[in-house]
This record gives C-alpha cells, structure tokens and sequence, in this order.
C-alpha cells in the first residue's frame, strides 16, 4: 500500500527531469552511495538496533503498526525507484522490528514477494524514461544466474556473521567512492 504508489509517483516526478543531465546523475549518484551504506550500517547493525528497540515496540498496537510498515513501504517505493536498493537489509530489519510475532521467514519470503512487483513497476518506468542501458541489462542477467548459484551455495557453507561483513564492506566502499 505505500511502496506500489511511492514508486509511481517517484516515477512522475523523475519524469519532470532529464535524467541524462549532470545534475541528474550528480543526484542519483549521490543518493545511491548514501543508501549503499545505510544498508551497509543496518546489515553490521541490524542485530544491535532490533535488540535496543525491540522492547518498546514489542507493544506496539497493529494499527499503529500497519501505519508504520505503509511508512516503510512508503520509504522503499522511493529509494528502490531512485537507487534500486533499499528493500533488503533495511526493509527486513524495520520489518522484524514492527512485526516481533512474525517468524522471520514469513517476514524475509514477504520482502522477497514485495520486492518483486515494486522492481517490476520501477523497472518498467525506467524503461519508459528511456534510462536503461539494455547491454549492461543483459550482461548482469547472463552473470546474476550462475551468481546466485555460487552465491547461494557460498553463503550457506559461510558464517552468517562473516556474510555480512563481507557484503558490508563492500557497500561501504562502493558507496563512500560514490560519495566522493
């Protein structure tokens, strides 16, 4: 409910811009690298935050609860729009935080069922703002498969700690070079 029409008027609004422009682009880099280490912090962090927080939201009311996961919602549509990132780590982590009753799995195969329509839809609108690169496209379709099949098969035989580390390490440093 907050994610499907942040994204859609996201896409409205990025419409008003030539996205090809240096400022555009100065913009999205930008917040792109921002993003890249907030997800970075909440994936070393997110154990730390759901901990320090987890009592208070714990009692919660679902009404209010539901209002803060539209939020949320809300949030991801316009980040995963604007940067294609936002939706994992930080979803997940908020998620835990205002749904403690929810098993974990429910929550991570409900972020994974959320993510697809609202990549679909800002995909789709990119493509209708003429901001794909259809060769970088299908180069990272033709590698993403055998990806997520060493992937997969690394991160399982992993610590979960070292995972995560790893991967926010490098999200640090993609961001902190874009930001720079």
């Amino acid at each position: 409910m907050g994610s499907v029409p942040a994204a859609i008027v996201t896409l409205a609004v990025l419409s008003q811009f030539d996205l090809h422009s240096a400022s555009a682009q100065h913009v999205i880099t930008f917040a792109l690298g921002a993003v890249l280490i907030v997800t970075a912090a909440v994936l070393v962090l997110g154990r730390n935050i759901r901990d320090r927080y987890a009592d208070r939201l714990r009692a919660l009311d679902p009404f209010k609860a539901r209002l803060l996961t539209v939020s949320l919602g809300l949030v991801t549509g316009i980040l995963v729009t604007v940067t294609s990132v936002g939706a994992g780590a930080i979803g997940v982590t908020v998620l835990l935080l205002l749904h403690p009753k929810t098993p974990v799995g429910r929550i991570v195969g409900s972020d994974i069922a959320h993510a697809v329509p609202l990549t679909l839809l800002a995909g789709a609108g990119h493509w209708y703002l003429g901001s794909i690169n259809w060769g970088l496209l299908s180069t990272l379709l033709i590698g993403s498969l055998p990806g997520i099949v060493v992937g997969s098969y690394l991160a399982t035989r992993a610590r979960d700690g070292v995972v995560r580390v790893m991967l926010a390490s490098v999200l640090v440093i993609v961001g902190a070079r874009l930001l720079s």
